[in-house]
């Protein structure tokens, strides 16, 4: 896999050695939001400081175009913990940027 497309509201995100592709579609969101509530108020815990690592990364693992089938959303949160949130902080923020303002 090879860079995103931010045209299609992509971001990459790199852990592990690898590089993932995140695509916020409809479908992802409906399915982040059936487990972690309202994006709106993920947005806002984000904002203060309050999103936690297990929502980050479910965030995440629902907004992954082409998963890897050897990877399991543990495999993505031991990466991403390995990396840093600060790591992973970038792409967190345009990610939720996208969810509030669209494409």
């Amino acid at each position: 896999m090879t860079g995103a497309n931010p045209v299609r509201g992509e971001a990459c995100l790199k852990v592990d050695g690898r590089e993932l592709r995140l695509r916020p579609s409809f479908g992802a969101l409906v399915a982040a939001e059936e487990e972690l509530g309202p994006l709106f108020a993920l947005a806002e815990r984000a904002a203060s400081g309050g999103l936690t690592l297990k929502e980050t990364v479910a965030l995440f693992w629902h907004c992954l175009a082409d998963r890897p089938d050897d990877w399991t959303r543990e495999r993505l949160g031991e990466a991403v913990a390995a990396a840093g949130l600060t790591a992973a902080a970038p792409v967190l923020g345009w990610l939720l940027g996208q969810v509030l303002g669209g494409r």
